[in-house]
């Protein structure tokens, strides 16, 4: 599962440039505000993903699975709405992933120092 997250975590990373790009220079109002968003949760929690191989804890490998599901959701989501008009019913699981992620390494770190 590993060999997948390193790369899905760094075209998170790009994706979330581009997207922040097309929010600063062609993207309106609302469209705006949510590529921004996602754009942001999605940089901050590939770049989470990618530092976390270092941590081998069960409580780590299933923040790493958090994380991933609360990009493709929550960023996704908010970008789908953004380009397609689509609803954004599925950022709020996103964002309890992230938190469930966060907390995940909390205890990882609390078990394993």
């Amino acid at each position: 599962m590993n060999r997948a997250i390193a790369p899905f975590a760094a075209l998170a990373c790009a994706a979330s440039v581009a997207l922040a790009a097309y929010a600063s220079h062609a993207a309106q109002a609302q469209e705006q505000q949510r590529l921004a968003i996602a754009s942001a949760f999605a940089f901050g929690h590939g770049l989470a993903l990618l530092a976390l191989p270092v941590r081998n804890g069960g409580w780590a490998q299933s923040s790493r699975i958090a994380f991933v599901l609360g990009i493709v959701l929550f960023s996704g989501s908010l970008a789908l709405a953004a380009f397609f008009e689509t609803s954004t019913m599925l950022a709020p699981a996103g964002g309890s992933l992230f938190i469930l992620g966060w907390a995940m390494l909390s205890i990882d770190h609390l078990r394993h120092p």
